[in-house]
């Protein structure tokens, strides 16, 4: 195992994950009652889940596109994201 690369998939994932909208659900649910364990087990199911397919799709979508277009396109999809957020929260 690549743990270079391990630890440098968890830091970003995590930081990408602090903070947004499905942590503070999960905040909310576990909030709402004594299910912490459940909800924190659904959760983390769920990251697992989208995770698995995140990663199952860049093998297939890695056989036929060079990495390097597909870091361009994840780089301009996430700032196209972030000017259209901003444009968005400055409209009111």
């Amino acid at each position: 195992m690549d743990l270079k690369l391990f630890f440098m998939v968890f830091g970003t994932v995590l930081l990408a994950e602090l903070g947004d909208k499905t942590q503070l659900a999960t905040f909310l649910f576990a909030a709402d009652g004594n299910a912490k364990w459940t909800v924190f087990a659904g959760a983390a199911l769920a990251l697992v889940a989208s995770s698995a397919i995140a990663v199952a799709a860049a093998g297939l979508i890695a056989q036929w596109v060079d990495e390097r277009l597909l870091g361009y396109a994840a780089g301009t999809l996430f700032v196209v994201i972030g000017a259209v957020t901003l444009y968005q929260t400055a409209r009111g």
